[in-house]
């Protein structure tokens, strides 16, 4: 497997991955997604509340906001030494008390732990109007998407097969197919259609150049043939900040890693009863 990458920093990550399997792709698109942990507002404990809106909104708007994460820091609950219990190995306590009138946003959650503040200072949370306020506390745990969409680090996380543009010697570069491109990845060049250098990835392989070359009425077939590598994948990583791209993709390699040594680990297992 090769991971080669066409543009890389903290937010954005955009790389073809090459030498694997359809199964593998969609496990690290998937270990992503799910398997990756971060922290977010769990337990929220109100004081005082006389906004518009109800206790349940409040406390499900503060949970999907993005928290910066130090994995090194902090553990899941289900491993932290105290059980479970709520300590600074595992949780972050924030305080709010605003009063209107104002616009209560993420700057105004004061964290315990500074390294843990939200991603954002500017994520509108209510509006308050003159004589209303709100008293909160709220206790942020690492967990992971599988387990609730809001411990998710990725705002998008996809990939597709990456493209495969055959033009036969037949084409006589009439350019209906560079017309029709809708992301203009063709080009006469002489007397041939080309690839416009680089533009390959964008190719969304609707095949509607296929349409247009059927259309001209040239052959029985169409000169240019568009089809999907079998094991070679472009991805798109967007993070919410919490972590960064690069950290997202190793904790989900590793994730795959320990899976893989597990399940080789219980069949090796399995195979030796049997032979006993």
């Amino acid at each position: 497997m090769e991971i080669e990458f066409a543009s890389l920093d903290d937010t954005v990550a955009r790389f073809t991955l090459s030498g694997a399997k359809p199964g593998l792709a969609n496990a690290f698109r998937r270990a992503m997604i799910g398997e990756v942990p971060t922290l977010a507002i769990e337990e929220v404990r109100i004081y005082d509340n006389t906004s518009a809106l109800f206790d349940e909104m409040l406390a499900h708007r503060l949970g999907l906001i993005p928290i910066r994460t130090d994995l090194t820091s902090y553990s899941t609950q289900d491993n932290c030494s105290c059980g479970g219990a709520g300590c600074p190995s595992c949780t972050v306590t924030y305080t709010l008390s605003v009063e209107g009138p104002r616009l209560v946003t993420s700057s105004d959650l004061i964290p315990q732990d500074p390294k843990a503040a939200p991603v954002s200072d500017n994520i509108p949370i209510v509006k308050l109007i003159k004589g209303q306020k709100l008293v909160i506390e709220a206790r942020a745990v690492l967990n992971m998407g599988k387990v609730h969409a809001k411990w998710q680090p990725t705002l998008v996380c996809g990939y597709k097969n990456h493209p495969i543009i055959t033009i036969s010697p037949t084409c006589d570069a009439c350019g209906m197919c560079v017309d029709e491109c809708p992301r203009s990845i063709l080009a006469v060049k002489g007397k041939k259609v080309e690839v416009i250098e680089g533009k390959l990835p964008d190719c969304s392989m609707c095949r509607l150049c296929e349409r247009a070359c059927m259309a001209s009425g040239i052959g029985e077939e169409p000169a240019i043939r568009i089809s999907a590598a079998p094991d070679r994948y472009i991805f798109a990583v967007e993070s919410d900040g919490s972590l960064s791209t690069k950290e997202i993709m190793v904790q989900a390699l590793r994730f795959i890693k320990e899976q893989a040594e597990e399940l080789e680990k219980q069949t090796s297992e399995i195979s030796g009863e049997e032979k006993k």
